[in-house]
């Protein structure tokens, strides 16, 4: 891919990323309360994860129809040139009134993220990276934290029924004993997002899919923070991985936590 190529996708992205939102927000304000359904236990579903998507399929669609396009609600195969959508991330907030979610959008290269855009529709922050260029939070550049010991650190941690209960609570332990705190939010692309503009020092999540943690990950990266790659490269964008995304001094507590919490 072209430098011109990626050139005119993130300026394209930028367009679109605050017009889904502002469609989220809609949906956000305008729900009446308790209308969702389930995909699964504690997997929230609602009318609005389902318009957010088709927006941005549609643009995506018609701006650039080469590209591949995978979708939390409407999937998708993974292609070389892709873009990875989460509509709402943090669906479960949304869906009981919490204003604590966001529209995620990657766009990814032979797997790896190259952009990434995150928008929280109800407070109009708006992250966004390009890899090499940066990390910035409304046009503004945004670097992790210079946290050096847990004993200062705030960690997030995400949760999901696909990894044991027990692991959880080892990983959770390690973390705790080592001398740091944790917190959970509900929404993983936003606390990623939380810790490349230094509100969090870390991320952690034992089993996560790509489209809410790919265009973090790139921001986190891009603000100076440590990195696990997302495992498997293309072919592993279609299975769920453990995440690990911290300022650089917490990376060997955090890989001992999902070592110990039997995700790696």
């Amino acid at each position: 891919m072209t430098e011109l190529d990626l050139s005119a996708r993130a300026a394209f992205l930028r367009d679109l990323a605050p017009k889904a939102a502002e469609l989220a927000r809609e949906g956000f304000t305008s729900r009446t309360a308790g209308t969702f359904a389930l995909k699964g236990p504690q997997d929230f579903l609602t009318e609005t994860d389902m318009a957010v998507e088709a927006l941005i399929r549609d643009a995506l669609a018609k701006a650039f129809p080469e590209d591949g396009i995978l979708g939390e609600e409407g999937g998708g195969t993974p292609t070389e040139h892709l873009w990875i959508i989460d509509p709402i991330d943090g669906t479960a907030n949304f869906a009981r009134g919490v204003p604590h979610f966001c529209v995620c959008i990657a766009f990814a290269v032979a797997g790896a993220p190259v952009l990434g855009a995150i928008v929280h529709p109800l407070t109009g922050e708006f992250w966004f990276a390009q890899k090499g260029k940066g990390a910035e939070k409304n046009g503004r550049p945004i670097q992790v934290t210079g946290t050096t010991s847990p004993d200062t650190a705030c960690i997030e941690m995400g949760w999901s029924r696909r990894h044991s209960v027990e692991g959880y609570l080892t990983a959770q332990r390690h973390i705790l004993t080592g001398g740091g705190n944790i917190r959970r939010g509900g929404s993983g692309a936003l606390a990623l997002a939380w810790v490349a503009e230094g509100r969090s020092d870390g991320y952690l999540e034992a089993n996560m899919n790509c489209w809410d943690c790919l265009a973090g990950m790139l921001m986190i990266e891009e603000a100076g923070g440590d990195v696990r790659p997302f495992s498997g490269g293309l072919e592993g964008l279609s299975h769920p991985a453990p995440v690990r995304a911290c300022t650089p001094a917490l990376t060997a507590l955090l890989d001992a936590a999902l070592e110990q919490g039997g995700a790696i």
